[in-house]
């Protein structure tokens, strides 16, 4: 843990150097590389915290629209494989057990099978369910919500710490970057639950008045 953990410090600064040079293009080709044909584990979002950290509101609110466009962006061209042909990609890339429970997912819960998912951080193996997405046909433009949702929840919420935190953030989220992010998911859920949960109790009580 600790090797990957001055990878992404030293990543983090590279990055940063490179990315100021090519602008909000970089970040997006960046996002949309990662969230498509390659992997760069957690890059997006320390990448965000980074060029965050002791910038403005608006500079944040830049970086977080340029990395979930390029993420949006590879994440459908991902979907739109699966679509025309994914499933031996699927089936040669994952087990006949993990294909089969992700079929029951969509079946059962449909665009949160994305949405979830799209929030999580590695080891989430996010893509497969964006290619298990156009191979079990989910609607496209509630797999692209369920991405853009996802996305800018995600990237927003580190966007924000950076702002009010600064340095302290990007120092702590070097360390302990996954185990920040299962946090902020779980309260992310639990809020969704919460809201469910009144709106359910209203509509059950405005059933039970009006018989």
């Amino acid at each position: 843990m600790l090797s990957n953990q001055h990878w992404l410090a030293r990543w983090g600064s590279s990055a940063y150097a490179v990315i100021m040079n090519f602008g909000g293009v970089g970040i997006l080709l960046l996002a949309m590389g990662d969230s498509s044909f390659f992997s760069v584990p957690e890059a997006n979002d320390l990448l965000i915290v980074v060029l965050s950290t002791g910038k403005s509101w608006g500079h944040m609110a830049y970086y977080v629209i340029m990395t979930t466009i390029g993420s949006v962006i590879g994440c459908l061209l991902l979907y739109y494989i699966g679509r025309q042909g994914g499933n031996p990609i699927l089936r040669r890339t994952f087990s006949k057990q993990s294909i089969e429970r992700a079929e029951r997912l969509f079946e059962r819960f449909g665009i949160l099978t994305v949405l979830i998912p799209s929030i999580l951080p590695p080891p989430m193996p996010f893509k497969f369910f964006v290619l298990s997405a156009g191979v079990f046909r989910l609607n496209a433009f509630a797999f692209f919500t369920a991405v853009v949702i996802g996305r800018v929840v995600r990237y927003s919420v580190w966007g924000i710490l950076a702002v009010v935190y600064g340095n302290s953030l990007k120092l702590y989220m070097q360390r302990h970057l996954d185990s920040v992010g299962m946090v902020l998911l779980g309260t992310f859920i639990l809020a969704i639950a919460v809201t469910l949960a009144y709106y359910l109790h209203r509509l059950k009580v405005g059933r039970s008045g009006s018989n």
